[in-house]
Parts: C-alpha cells; structure tokens; sequence
C-alpha cells in the first residue's frame, strides 16, 4: 500500500549507464531512493515489483521503448508521475511525448538542479506536500537545509538517518514498519532481511539523545509519540 507524505522513491529508466548512475547518485545525495533500469524490459519489471512516485524515463530505451512503457504506466492506471527525457528538444517531440501519458518533458543535456526540481514538482502531485517545518516532541526537523534540532540544539545526521527520522515525523504519532522505512528510504538493493533499519535507529537514538523518543513497537514498527 502507498502511503502518503513519505519520501519519494525514483526510477531512473535510462540507457547510458554513466548517465543513470549520475542522475542516481545526485537524488540519492538529496535523500531519495533510487532505482536504476538501463533498458526497457527491466524498468517494465521494476515498475511491476515497487510502488514508484517518479519514472525518470529516457524515451529511446532498448528493448521495450519508452513510449510503450508511457502507454503501459497509463493503461494500468499506476499512480507514477512521468518526467520524460530525450535529446530531441523541438517542440512536436514535446507534444508527442505529454501525449502519450508523460507528466513533464526534459530535453538533453539538462542542468541537474533543474531535473530535481522537476522531481520534486511531481512528487508533490502524487503525495500531498509536507510543510517546510516538521515538529514532534522538541524535534525540529527543516527539509529545505536538512537539518535537525532537539530542545535547540544542532543535531548531525547522515542521510538515511534523516530519512528515517523525516519518516516518523510525518507519520504523526502513528507506527511506521520497518518494511516502510526500507521502502521508502533505502532502494532496492537492499536485503529486505537486513538489520539495516535497527542499526539505523540505534544511531539516531544516540544522536538525539535524553529522554528517548522513538519507541519500539515490538513485532510492528517504530513511533514518535
């Protein structure tokens, strides 16, 4: 089940892999997970495995090709935002391709920033938006600088450990699951049995020190009160 006003989680279809892997390492600097399909037939897999919220989606995929994979996310109804990249740029290729069932249009060669604000524009048109500010318990948690404060004081998180705690923050009060967090903050390649999670959270624990307050919820998830 989706569930809303999580981080948002990314495919990148696209063939040229040092392209992939760049656009990848930049939205996961950013805090955002991230999958990767260098061609057609496994972004079509991947699309049919995970719950996405961005198709970053080059249009001359090999294999299965972009447009077909536009028409299939548009056929079957998914609630993935499309944001197509191609290097055609003028504008009958444009319209071609918001025709087929693409959200936004990005010509090649791009500047990244662009290519993240876009991400992110469609990001909130799945998800409804989180205010700038997030409040819980004395935290204070502001995603536009990325940083995290307790009663005042400055607390220094890695990314995922910023993801996990933006996580609980949203979830106001409810239990999050160790399988959502995985989700949502890590990508797929991580083993789903893994105690990645629980280390995690023994170290922002730690970080945000006296009096704890992320409860354990044996056998269910995790919770800011």
């Amino acid at each position: 089940m989706r569930t809303t006003g999580g981080n948002v989680r990314i495919l990148v279809a696209e063939d040229e892999r040092m392209l992939a892997d760049s656009i990848a390492e930049g939205l996961r600097a950013e805090a955002l997970a991230v999958d990767i399909a260098y061609d057609g037939d496994a972004a079509l897999e991947r699309l049919g495995v995970h719950e996405y919220d961005v198709l970053i989606l080059d249009r001359d995929l090999p294999g299965v090709h972009g447009d077909d994979i536009c028409r299939n996310v548009l056929e079957n109804g998914a609630m993935v935002r499309v944001l197509m990249l191609t290097a055609a740029s003028d504008i009958r290729s444009r319209v071609a391709g918001l025709s087929l069932g693409a959200d936004d249009y990005l010509p090649k060669p791009f500047a990244f920033e662009e290519l993240l604000a876009r991400v992110h524009a469609l990001g909130r048109r799945v998800r409804p938006a989180d205010p700038p500010m997030l409040e819980r318990l004395g935290i204070r948690l502001d995603r536009g600088h990325r940083q995290v404060f307790r009663d005042g004081r400055y607390v220094p998180l890695a990314r995922k450990e910023f993801g996990v705690l933006a996580e609980l923050m949203r979830a106001r009060g409810a239990v999050v699951s160790s399988e959502t967090l995985l989700e949502k903050v890590w990508d797929e390649n991580i083993d789903p049995f893994t105690n990645t999670v629980r280390t995690t959270m023994v170290k922002l624990r730690r970080k945000l020190g006296e009096p704890p307050v992320i409860e354990t919820v044996p056998g269910v998830g995790y919770r800011i009160p």
